[in-house]
């Protein structure tokens, strides 16, 4: 029948795959979950072969609902930064280094010098910092050369799966380029950044453009999962910019907005920009690049309030903090409780709450952590938007922070702009089944895929005509809010060093 498609997500916590029809209709979903360790301060990692049980137990689940003969094909998104090392059979060396890890910091200050802050960004895309994994590659060639060495490969999630599915060692320009060792603009590995890893070229797999075969799954695995043997393996995109194909973003005029535990906005860009002030990325269509802002703090930081001050959850704080005056009676939040990423790409910044008096209660600090939030993103969108070339005329947001209706009122009277809210949970796994229905033929592109497949927002949220003039003023005003605090930040982290 092939009237089926798999899209796979691999995160970092879970596998989800998810039967799509082409409509992008969600037939079945299975999650194997799989554990997350972080043996030191900084140090986050996985076993690979736990991501491996975790697919072929959702790839099993999910066929035995549809049934092997209606999947015409899969395709896989993932976390991304995320890699490990392997040996020629595809067993893993080392546990995989997480794009949470932090103990390649010193290895980015010494390749930044080395190479050139700049040289390393306008390549790769990526401005200098420890989440691109040519970091902490860099941090095995020197802690752990006999690892580096002894490998046949490097491999992102991406890769590690195709050649487990396959045999082959390919993945997507679109998984790979996360890693920090692309030459954006080519989609080629570049050669300065991957010597500086300290990798061979040999060591790294073949790159194809999302949407391409990867290879075709192998009668194993056929047989461990009841897959049909040869069924399409698809070339899929890193998680963040499958999401984005996922909520429809697939081109100039649009942006997605996804407020999870961190908050991640993209948008599409023709050209190829890169800046401080965002992350470039290959398009998960293969034509164009995205363009990224991280906050590393977004709903994680509602949670943080909520166990800090005691209260019995967070809907208890939001319908408190309705009443409260926008601007929090005077007081102002920079949400930089894990650091900043964009612009600044400081990790030793923190956050700052500024203008506390003994009048001030919970609710005060949770609308005040929500405009915090709004404003470095009205900040962020601003950037990214210049460069692409405007701001796009709709913007969709998506996550759990979608479900907090005071968030979503300050949000758009921030950014100034409608919301649209995606009613897709599973993005990232539905824009991997897009590029899976555009590589059998089902549209003659991914772009068309996306038209088609993609689900219309069901929610909209409008700016609050009353809150946009102020809210206005405080962002200038949160503007100088990073350089007024940085010396006295950096002050006290050398004293907690000494």
């Amino acid at each position: 029948m092939d009237d089926v498609v798999i899209g796979i997500d691999a995160s970092t916590t879970a596998v989800k795959a998810i039967a799509f029809t082409r409509d992008g209709k969600e037939l079945f979903q299975a999650r194997e979950a799989y554990p997350l360790s972080n043996p030191k301060p900084g140090h986050f990692e996985q076993d690979a072969e736990h991501w491996w049980t975790a697919l072929l137990g959702a790839l099993k689940q999910v066929t035995e609902a549809v049934g092997a003969a209606r999947v015409a094909a899969i395709s896989i998104a993932h976390q991304r930064e995320t890699f490990t090392l392997i040996d020629h059979a595809g067993k893993p060396l080392i546990p995989a280094i997480l794009w949470l890890d932090e103990r390649a910091r010193p290895q980015v200050i010494r390749l930044s010098a080395e190479l050139g802050r700049e040289a390393i960004r306008d390549w790769s895309g990526k401005p200098p910092d420890p989440t691109p994994a040519l970091y902490a590659i860099a941090w095995l060639a020197e802690h752990q050369p006999q690892a580096i060495d002894a490998a046949a490969a490097l491999v992102d999630v991406h890769g590690f799966f195709v050649h487990r599915l396959t045999g082959r060692l390919v993945t997507s320009t679109a998984s790979a380029d996360p890693l920090g060792l692309l030459d954006v603009r080519k989609g080629t590995w570049h050669p300065e950044l991957v010597a500086a890893a300290g990798l061979r070229p040999d060591q790294l797999p073949e790159l194809v453009a999302p949407g391409a075969i990867c290879g075709r799954l192998s009668e194993s695995v056929a047989r461990l999962t009841g897959l049909k043997a040869g069924t399409p393996v698809v070339a899929g995109a890193g998680d963040g910019q499958a999401m984005g194909l996922g909520m429809g973003v697939r081109g100039e005029g649009k942006s997605y907005l996804s407020l999870g535990s961190g908050v991640v906005s993209g948008c599409y860009s023709h050209g190829m920009a890169t800046s401080d002030a965002f992350r470039t990325l290959v398009s998960p269509t293969g034509s164009g690049f995205m363009l990224e802002t991280v906050l590393r703090s977004g709903m994680q930081l509602v949670d943080w309030i909520v166990r800090t001050t005691g209260s019995p959850s967070a809907a208890t704080l939001e319908k408190a903090a309705v009443d409260v005056a926008a601007g929090s009676e005077g007081l102002l939040v920079m949400p930089y409780w894990a650091g900043v990423m964009s612009p600044y790409w400081d990790g030793a910044a923190r956050g700052a709450i500024v203008g506390l008096s003994l009048d001030h209660e919970p609710k005060h600090l949770f609308r005040a952590v929500l405009e915090g939030i709004a404003f470095e993103q009205a900040i962020a969108s601003e950037a990214m938007e210049t460069q692409a070339g405007g701001k796009p005329a709709a913007m969709i947001a998506a996550g759990g922070g979608t479900n907090c209706a005071l968030l979503m009122r300050i949000m758009a009277s921030v950014l100034e702009r409608p919301l649209s809210v995606s009613p897709v949970n599973e993005a990232a796994a539905l824009g991997a089944g897009m590029l899976a229905a555009s590589a059998v033929g089902w549209f003659a592109s991914p772009e068309t895929a996306a038209e088609a497949m993609a689900v219309p927002p069901t929610r909209h949220v409008d700016p609050v005509g009353e809150l946009v003039s102020g809210y206005r003023a405080r962002r200038a005003i949160y503007r100088d809010l990073y350089q007024a605090t940085r010396d006295i930040h950096a002050r006290l982290e050398a004293l907690n060093k000494a």
